[in-house]
């Protein structure tokens, strides 16, 4: 992060009297981009910052500068980082990365076995999330608690999720699935534990066994990933002002195009 005044850290209750100001911005944020995300009240900002299920971000002097939360669903099985916002006085700094980072570290923290996903239309927070080792996946491979899609009832895009009967939206969820990635990490040690015994002269630090790099979901491809997004947006759309016109063929169609995000 940029700004070394800014301190990133786990909410409290001493914050509380932060989250009007984040809740405003967040439903601000959300009609500027045209595209909305589910609305949380004050009290319920409030609430997870005594759960001690929040990371918020000041300056120095107690400025507010970014927040986001922890919501658990079906039965702590999976876990979203949601309400993700940044003060626009601190964007293009890196904040938004800093609480990506601070929020996933204490959502595997709280709940070491849950699948952490996320539900964005931001390619900012896409690149984030895939630096943190989140993969794009269909709606499906989400959480099927009614109490989460409940809370997309705000979002203004609500009658195009419900006329794909949420198999799609304009979100793009990605999920981070920790007995994956035990399994990448433990096939990555045995190949280089392998190359080890193959080659006795090979240094040890040569073979320090880290998380395999996903960075490739997105390096070099992110300009076209930007460009199937918006189109994404305009089919599904123009779909949900049609009421489902264009017949089995246009839908097949969709599907292809964007069964894999």
């Amino acid at each position: 992060m940029e700004n070394k005044d800014i301190i990133v850290r786990a909410a409290t209750a001493d914050d509380k009297h932060y989250a009007n100001t984040i809740t405003d911005e967040m439903e601000a944020s959300a009609k500027a981009r045209g595209t909305g995300i589910a609305k949380r009240s004050p009290e319920y900002v409030q609430l997870k910052m005594d759960e001690g299920k929040a990371v918020i971000a000041l300056t120095a002097s107690g400025e507010w500068v970014g927040f986001c939360y922890i919501e658990a669903w079906g039965h702590e099985k999976f876990v979203a980082n949601s309400g993700l916002i940044v003060n626009p006085a601190f964007r293009g700094h890196g904040v938004a990365k800093a609480i990506k980072e601070k929020i996933f570290e204490l959502s595997r923290k709280k709940y070491p076995d849950a699948k952490i996903f996320g539900l964005t239309t931001g390619l900012a927070v896409m690149k984030i999330n895939s630096d943190l080792g989140y993969e794009p996946v269909t709606y499906s491979e989400l959480t099927d608690d009614e109490e989460f899609w409940k809370g997309c009832r705000s979002c203004v895009n609500y009658e195009v999720l419900m006329s794909k009967n949420r198999k799609n939206c304009l979100c793009t969820a990605m999920l981070y699935d920790p007995v994956e990635k035990a399994k990448e990490i433990e096939e990555r040690a045995a190949k280089l534990l392998a190359a080890q015994q193959a080659q006795p002269a090979v240094k040890a630090a040569a073979v320090a066994v880290e998380p395999p790099s996903r960075k490739r979901k997105f390096k070099g491809n992110f300009s076209l990933f930007e460009r199937w997004m918006r189109y994404k947006k305009y089919i599904l759309l123009k779909a949900a002002r049609k009421s489902g016109s264009g017949g089995a063929g246009a839908s097949r169609k969709r599907f292809f195009l964007f069964s894999w995000l």
